[in-house]
């Protein structure tokens, strides 16, 4: 992620007659029965009371359901959902902003497909998330590591399924994530844009939730050795912005994506003929190929501090090099030392 500042289900089965209707079967007398009525009605009741009321599971065939017909309740979730998104997709019953954000792509297939990662794999332990406004504009600022941006991934499920409002964050994000082919296009459908001003200013003021991530390259791409050692925040551009909108700055720490792809090397030749800002060498790539792309899984924890408020200052302020570096030195420090006890607080890198 780039600085703002430089572009900027139900299921059923037929079941054993309910036990109410054989005992009154069996009350009733046949024919042939010899015996005076007094004592038929007594040996009947006698049998009915014997006789157990089955619970509702047994009465469906089973001791609380068999686990194949759990996996088959499952399936027929997951399929009876496939469907329904297919049909709204093909009817063209959803809605894209001007950005290209599809709620509807994003709630049903790009969120889905990043929950196992974030809740099996990193088993992310969010903190502090009602610092977020429940409405208006607010903008995250986030440190930023492990050579690919699954951190900023793993934010924005975070931010919609902890938040109380299940509010979506907008990534403010470098033009490299929208020039490469189908990433580009899933981007702008998460709801992602270019970290500019212009951009990053209407989102706030439609009041939408962003989220930058002002180190950029040099957060991510910086050696394993340099390990939750913030880099230089830039001038301040998501200062400015923040505060041209009014909107709150949210500090955010996150701990856990330094080891996912410990970088031990870079291949800088490499980086350049394939127009990258770096080419990672990690204890598994590339010497184990693609088996080496799989990230480690380290425990993860993302904390969102309390908000810095913008709205007190003069809109000429916003072009202030003395004020935004005071207040990015400020949004800055906090993160840090947000990490530094986040990290005293973890026994383990990959059990927490």
């Amino acid at each position: 992620m780039n600085e703002v500042a430089k572009v900027i289900p139900l299921h059923g089965g037929v079941g054993a007659r309910p036990a109410r209707d054989r005992a009154a079967h069996r009350r009733s007398p046949t024919p042939t029965d010899p015996r005076p009525v007094a004592e038929r009605d007594g040996a009947a009741q006698a049998t009915t009371e014997a006789v157990p009321e089955p619970d509702t599971a047994e009465a469906a065939g089973g001791h609380g359901g068999s686990p194949l017909d759990g996996l088959r309740s499952l399936v027929a979730d997951q399929v009876a959902g496939v469907a329904g998104f297919l049909r709204r997709r093909i009817a063209g019953d959803y809605e894209v902003d001007d950005f290209g954000y599809d709620p509807h792509f994003t709630d049903g297939v790009f969120l889905p497909a990043l929950r196992p990662l974030f809740e099996k794999w990193f088993r992310v332990e969010v903190r502090g998330v009602e610092n977020i406004p429940a409405q208006g504009g607010a903008l995250v600022v986030a440190n930023h590591a492990g050579v690919v941006p699954i951190d900023a991934l793993m934010t924005s499920v975070a931010v919609h399924d902890h938040h109380p409002q299940h509010r979506a964050l907008r990534m403010l994000a470098a033009d490299l994530a929208f020039e490469m082919p189908v990433i580009g296009n899933i981007a702008r459908k998460a709801g992602h844009t270019l970290a500019c001003h212009p951009d990053a200013e209407r989102l706030l003021r439609e009041g939408e939730v962003a989220a930058v991530f002002p180190e950029g390259y040099k957060g991510i791409g910086k050696p394993f050795s340099e390990r939750y050692k913030l880099q230089r925040f830039g001038r301040g551009g998501f200062v400015s912005a923040a505060m041209r909108a009014g909107a709150p700055i949210i500090p955010c720490s996150i701990v856990g994506s330094e080891e996912i792809y410990p970088k031990i090397g870079d291949i800088a030749p490499l980086a350049r003929l394939l127009d990258m800002p770096y080419f990672p060498v990690t204890p598994l790539f590339p010497h184990l190929g693609p088996l080496g792309l799989v990230p480690l899984p380290s425990k993860w924890y993302i904390e969102f501090g309390t908000p810095i408020v913008t709205d007190t200052y003069d809109v000429a302020e916003a072009d202030d090099p003395m004020v935004l570096f005071e207040v990015t030195d400020h949004v800055r420090e906090t993160i840090q030392q947000t990490l530094y006890r986040l990290l005293a607080q973890r026994r383990n890198v990959f059990m927490g």
